[in-house]
């Protein structure tokens, strides 16, 4: 007779603070992505005067805007990803797939358009607290087999 003594299962216990910070920053980042997500459907927020931007953006912006089908991709994708975020399902794939969209957004504003940095800051440091805070989630997606 043989007998297989289990590992203890990893307990997680993260402090009230600590879950009401990814609460809120997993809501906020939800609405950011589900309002700019929409309005790029709906154009119900000002669009920037061109004037005002810097010109590698703005060539940037019209490339977009000619392909007929890339702005409509990346706002259903931060709709779809801010409405996950916001109902608290499926988070870390709202996360897996609002990544590649979050480091566009940076490197938009490091290379083409400075302004909004702020903005690209707070998203990157949202999204690497909220894959931080779902670590546990992505652990087995990230190992070698």
């Amino acid at each position: 007779m043989t007998a297989t003594i289990a590992a203890p299962a990893r307990v997680s216990r993260k402090s009230a603070a600590a879950r009401h910070a990814t609460l809120v920053t997993r809501v906020l980042t939800g609405l950011l992505f589900t309002v700019t997500g929409l309005n790029g459907f709906l154009n119900f927020m000002p669009a920037p005067d061109p004037s005002t931007m810097a010109p590698a953006g703005v060539a940037f912006t019209t490339a977009l805007y000619a392909t007929g089908y890339m702005l409509q991709l990346s706002s259903g994708v931060q709709l779809v990803a801010g409405l996950l975020l916001v109902a608290g399902r499926f988070v870390p794939l709202a996360l897996a797939i609002l990544a590649p969209v979050i480091v566009n957004i940076f490197l938009i504003h490091v290379f083409l358009e400075p302004s909004g940095m702020g903005m690209a800051l707070f998203v990157v440091a949202a999204e690497i607290g909220l894959a931080w805070a779902y670590r546990d989630k992505f652990r087995p997606m990230l190992q070698a087999r």
